[in-house]
């Protein structure tokens, strides 16, 4: 730019002599050639996918100002003199000009349709029209003819033009600013070099005078465009082969008009044949582009219509579904309702076990030739996946959704014939309407599923959906959304129940209990919390928490009380063969021993894969690490379990414990469990012991820990240590 505005001081008088010429003409005028080359060269370090356009485009500038030196020093001025080798610098600098385009445009454009060569063809061939035409054109012919040497190089600028609009016609006049720099700097040196071809024919041309300044401008669009290159482009996207937008068609049919001018102004010979061919070949390709445009709309609407319909039934898809139900729910007004059934085939996978895929495919393309009766003007039946179809009614209130919706019951409950048999299968429709309950899609297909499972569970066919607060669908969905969060924001956190021994209070272990410190509900328990987790796949990450949040605590009491801790593992810890190292690390890292950890589990935990829950229960004892099964007595393999788990304590299940003092037949149960647990060289713990004559009975029946609330209530490590560390009475005194 310093280079620029120096040079700029001397497009007017000079002062006076040759060697301010030489030095305005020969320093000047190329110290901005050589930085902005030097620019270019240095970007191609930086952008390695460009590399090849910038080195080619430094290859320009510096040789086109070499050529320029050198047609100053043999013939003594600038302009069109013929001179060797200033012209075969030209040459060069041309070609090099070219390759960075190419260049360019391929680091942006990782596939050429053929309507993109095609709209380059048009806007090349319309502007060369243009340019053979109207600025080559007087000097072809007439009495202002020149040599074809002349002409060559404002010929080349044409096609430097033309290649331009080819770029802008292939990229749709969506350039980036680097492209748009560079182009910029191109056609900045063709109009200079026409304008000095003119100027040059005509004997008017002077050194050192304003239209150097053109020139330079496009040197400086050069270096200013290496400069803010930053990185390699990001290729443009392929939509699949249809570019829909208005720039895609501006260029080409600017170039379709130019042709059209070209040959309307060459009518009567007034203009070069040259012209007029090159216009005749952009109109021919204007209307192969026609046809290439034709065949690419006609694919893109069969792409659409199958990207919207089910490949099986030949019904809308999900995607069909909720592209119409967007505009009907957001039509849907109190006074005119829409609605939507959801359904779901009872008996599908019966079909498909039984007869094969093949006979339950058959029976799905049946359903809608079933109910295509039923449907009036307007209305969607879609298929959204497996045996799930779902029917949009853009004008039904509840009352009318759920009269149809009986109507598409019987239908389906009619036989189908599939291979030669004939097959009866079911149908649960889920009923909802918008605006209200539903006033968004998302929500409609969730009242609607709501009351499709209602249907299913309560085996009536039809269930409406009316919002029921006390339903706690709503809350469960809410509760699982918001745990994700609670275990990243630490919300997590365990209150410990002690257990104490029979014969003599002695605290021989506390439970971890889970709990949650809601920002709005404030502490929540397990009841609430494992439920919601279960469902959204998240207890393996919460038992992990609890295990780190209860080993947290015991290091902080082992110390002087040696009371172990016990965790309760999910299925999903159970099945996890690391969990014995992941275990181990979590001892040592806090310096515990193994016997400072209890793991409990129930004996449903292990009916997914027994052997592999028995490998690393195994592992773990191995480790020092001491196991319970929880909540005995409950489930139904009890003794088969007992005989193959590796287990240290069997905990009683509280509906065995609660009535033991007066029912005897509840304390023949545990006295008969506790000589078997006695047998197996397992300890007894007894759980729900809610008062000292609950305690004094299990006692006397063999039991050997006691957890409930007659011994203390769930509380906080602070609290435990508290407790801990005072006086206490045994649980049941003796006499």
């Amino acid at each position: 730019m310093l280079g620029v505005a120096v040079f700029a001081t001397g497009t007017g008088p000079r002062p006076g002599g040759r060697a301010w010429d030489l030095f305005y003409d020969l320093v000047v005028y190329h110290v901005p050639w050589v930085a902005a080359g030097a620019a270019c060269w240095l970007t191609a370090r930086t952008a390695p996918r460009e590399a090849v356009a910038w080195r080619a485009m430094a290859t320009s500038l510096l040789v086109g100002a070499v050529g320029n030196v050198a047609r100053i020093v043999e013939t003594g001025q600038a302009g069109t003199t013929p001179s060797p080798v200033a012209d075969a610098c030209v040459a060069v600098a041309y070609g090099s000009l070219y390759v960075a385009l190419f260049v360019l445009i391929r680091a942006r454009v990782t596939r050429f349709l053929p309507s993109m060569w095609l709209d380059g063809v048009v806007g090349a061939l319309g502007a060369s029209a243009v340019g053979a035409g109207f600025l080559l054109g007087p000097y072809l012919t007439g009495d202002g003819q020149v040599s074809v040497m002349q002409v060559a190089w404002p010929a080349a600028d044409v096609l430097l033009l033309a290649l331009l609009a080819g770029v802008g016609a292939i990229l749709g006049v969506h350039l980036d600013r680097t492209l748009v720099l560079a182009g910029g700097a191109v056609a900045l040196f063709c109009v200079a070099d026409a304008a000095l071809f003119a100027l040059s024919v005509a004997d008017r041309y002077t050194d050192g005078g304003p239209l150097e300044l053109l020139w330079l401008a496009g040197v400086l669009c050069a270096a200013v465009a290496a400069q803010r290159t930053t990185g390699d482009p990001r290729p443009r996207e392929d939509d699949g082969g249809v570019r829909i937008t208005w720039r895609l068609v501006a260029l080409p049919l600017a170039g379709t008009l130019a042709a059209l001018a070209v040959l309307a102004a060459g009518y009567g010979d007034q203009l070069p044949s040259t012209a007029g061919w090159l216009a005749v070949g952009c109109v021919l390709a204007a209307l192969a582009r026609t046809a290439v445009t034709f065949r690419e709309v006609s694919s893109f609407a069969t792409v659409r219509q199958e990207a919207r319909t089910d490949e099986l039934t030949e019904l809308p898809n999900r995607r069909a579904l909720l592209e119409t139900a967007r505009s009907v729910v957001a039509a849907a007004t109190t006074a005119r309702p829409a609605a939507l059934l959801l359904l779901d085939l009872d008996g599908f996978k019966e079909v498909n076990d039984s007869l094969g895929h093949g006979a339950g495919d058959e029976l799905l393309r049946q359903v809608g030739p079933r109910l295509a009766p039923a449907l009036r003007p307007g209305e969607v039946l879609a298929r959204l996946g497996g045996d799930e179809f779902a029917v949009l009614l853009p004008a039904a209130d509840l009352d009318t959704a759920a009269e149809r919706a009986g109507v598409v019951h019987d239908l389906l409950r009619q036989p189908f014939a599939v291979d030669g048999i004939r097959l009866h299968v079911g149908v649960s429709i889920g009923v909802s309407t918008a605006p209200v309950p539903a006033d968004d899609v998302q929500e409609l297909l969730r009242c609607a599923d709501v009351a499709m499972y209602a249907a299913k569970t309560e085996r009536t066919g039809v269930h409406v959906y009316v919002p029921d607060p006390s339903s706690g669908s709503g809350e469960r969905l809410r509760t699982m959304e918001e745990l994700r969060t609670a275990l990243v924001r630490d919300e997590l956190d365990v209150h410990l129940q002690p257990q104490v021994a029979m014969d003599d209070g002695r605290v021989v272990g506390v439970e971890a209990l889970l709990r949650w410190h809601h920002p709005v509900r404030g502490l929540v328990g397990p009841a609430q919390v494992l439920p919601a987790a279960e469902q959204a796949g998240l207890l393996r990450p919460l038992t992990d928490t609890v295990l780190e949040r209860s080993l947290d605590a015991v290091a902080r009491w082992w110390d002087d009380h040696g009371v172990p801790v016990s965790v309760n593992l999910s299925a999903a810890n159970v099945a996890d063969l690391d969990l014995p190292r992941k275990v181990a690390e979590k001892l040592a890292r806090r310096g515990l021993p193994a016997a400072a950890l209890t793991l409990e589990l129930v004996e449903d935990t292990l009916m997914a894969d027994p052997e592999r829950g028995r490998t690393v229960l195994g592992e773990l004892r191995r480790l020092g690490v001491r196991t319970s099964i929880d909540d005995y007595g409950t489930g139904y393999s009890s003794l088969a379990y007992l005989r193959r788990l590796p287990a240290d304590e069997l905990k009683l299940d509280r509906s065995l414990t609660c009535d033991v003092a007066d029912d005897e037949r509840a304390a023949a149960i545990v006295r008969h469990t506790v000589a078997l647990a006695h047998d197996l060289g397992l300890s007894l713990v007894a759980e729900g012991v809610e008062d000292v004559v609950t305690a004094r009975r299990l006692a006397e029946l063999g039991c050997d820990v006691a957890q409930g609330y007659a011994v203390a209530r769930p509380m906080p490590v602070g609290d435990l240590l508290r407790w801990l560390a005072a006086e206490r009475l045994p649980l049941v005194p003796t006499v």
